[in-house]
């Protein structure tokens, strides 16, 4: 948790949650399908039901991405800006902007990076999600987190099924 200044001055609590994920496609390969997510969406049609580029341009700072996807059972949309692109370390960063994750969060950014695995083939995605709950009644995003992880395998193995 860490405190964060709002621009009234107030101070909030800014939550976070993390995992890894250890998969067997390249650091490059996932990448660069987390970067264009409509291509998510052709490997996980039962968890992204589409994304759409609404603005600007696929892995661009700044471009708006509108994702549809399936959580715990229920359909739900998010729009998200890309904050942050660094293709070098394999990182990119979406904030939510609109969508059912607003319901219940103030703020919500996903940064994602994939590193190669040390002494072998396969990568570690690295997730990490930072947060700020709407009140303490809202639960922490760990059905989601574990969407995170649940997804990253499922685009593994289409990327492996490729290749």
């Amino acid at each position: 948790m860490a405190e964060a200044c709002n621009n009234q001055g107030v101070y909030t609590l800014v939550e976070k949650l993390e995992t890894d994920v250890e998969i067997k496609a390249s650091a490059g390969q996932f990448y660069h399908m987390v970067a264009r997510p409509h291509h998510v969406s052709k490997a996980c049609p039962g968890k992204i039901r589409d994304c759409d580029l609404h603005e600007g341009e696929w892995g661009k700072v700044g471009s708006i991405v509108h994702c549809y996807y399936v959580l715990d059972g229920e359909a739900k949309m998010t729009k998200e800006r890309i904050e942050a692109v660094e293709p070098e370390k394999n990182l990119i960063s979406f904030r939510v902007i609109e969508g059912d994750l607003m319901k219940e969060y103030k703020s919500f950014l996903t940064t994602i990076q994939v590193t190669p695995k040390h002494g072998g083939p396969g990568s570690i995605v690295h997730w990490h999600l930072e947060y700020e709950k709407i009140s303490d009644e809202v639960a922490h995003p760990e059905t989601l987190l574990l969407f995170c992880i649940e997804l990253c395998k499922e685009m593994d193995e289409h990327l492996l099924s490729e290749e």
